[in-house]
């Protein structure tokens, strides 16, 4: 028998996990889009987000603060790790990129396992107690959590679809030979574009943290749902990954009330029904999948 509260509940849950992976995925997509490298360093810039901020607070106090140094962090990782290596694979084979980000991933892992130790790290919600939502209590920090992270997604969705920069980039994930004809420079807009993906990665890090503690390994399995998101959403599509995002988290939530363990079997599912009917994604363009 199903208790509507409780099921209610985890529809929040859902919401709140699907806006952070639409978040995480977003930046996974216009990095895939735009350059054409798969990075699978993505789910360990979530978690050197997570980590960052996790300093930050200590020193600090203040979660304004580590949020704050938690993405710029990453953000300059993301910077540095195109500027240092992954801006000579863009001409080599995807499975030389594949190796190459996925190694980088590693090594950031056991970097952070090295100094921080295997253990996992807390850092305190901004905001404790409970909200009456009338039919239900909800935490009061998983309510700000969806505000804060639909609050970013829309300030992304400002610099891609309302600014200079955001044209150029979508330009380029549509023909990024015709934008370099043009005279733009596309390996800056390429660069900047690794650090606004980084960054978004970071920012999810360390604002999920109040609400799953932070360990060295907690980037993995939002990797594996970041892509499949990414295949449901369309590559190349923020506002698939955003859709994407929120049919995950309503999947992964929904099916844990019934049976945890066939979570992400529905997911791989419902990606699956995707890729049958629509390969290229749910608003994705062909030729871009």
């Amino acid at each position: 028998m199903v208790n509507w509260a409780d099921f209610i509940a985890q529809c929040f849950n859902g919401l709140v996990l699907g806006a952070l992976l639409a978040l995480i995925s977003s930046g996974l997509t216009i990095i895939y889009g735009t350059l054409g490298v798969l990075n699978l360093a993505h789910g360990a810039m979530f978690m050197l987000g997570g980590y960052a901020g996790w300093v930050a607070y200590a020193y600090s106090g203040s979660f304004i603060l580590a949020v704050i140094a938690g993405s710029l962090f990453v953000m300059l990782v993301g910077v540095l790790m195109e500027r240092l290596i992954i801006r000579y694979f863009y001409a080599r084979p995807n499975e030389d990129q594949l190796l190459v980000t996925f190694g980088l991933g590693i090594v950031f892992v056991e970097a952070v396992r090295f100094f921080f130790g295997s253990l996992s790290k807390t850092v305190p919600p901004p905001i404790v107690g409970i909200t009456s939502l009338g039919f239900t209590v909800y935490p009061t920090y998983r309510l700000a959590l969806l505000g804060i992270v639909s609050a970013a997604l829309l300030a992304l969705y400002f610099v891609l679809y309302r600014t200079r920069i955001g044209m150029i980039v979508r330009a380029g994930i549509e023909d990024a030979v015709m934008v370099d004809s043009l005279g733009i420079d596309v390996y800056k807009i390429f660069m900047l574009v690794f650090g606004i993906g980084a960054m978004a990665a970071g920012f999810a890090g360390i604002v999920n943290a109040p609400v799953v503690s932070v360990s060295p390994d907690v980037g993995e399995s939002i990797l594996v749902q970041t892509f499949v998101v990414v295949v449901i959403g369309g590559v190349g599509s923020f506002p698939g990954a955003v859709l994407g995002g929120l049919l995950a988290g309503e999947i992964i939530s929904i099916t844990s009330m019934f049976n945890p363990g066939y979570a992400y079997v529905m997911l791989f599912v419902a990606m699956t029904l995707v890729l049958v009917i629509r390969p290229y994604g749910l608003l994705g363009t062909a030729g871009r999948e």
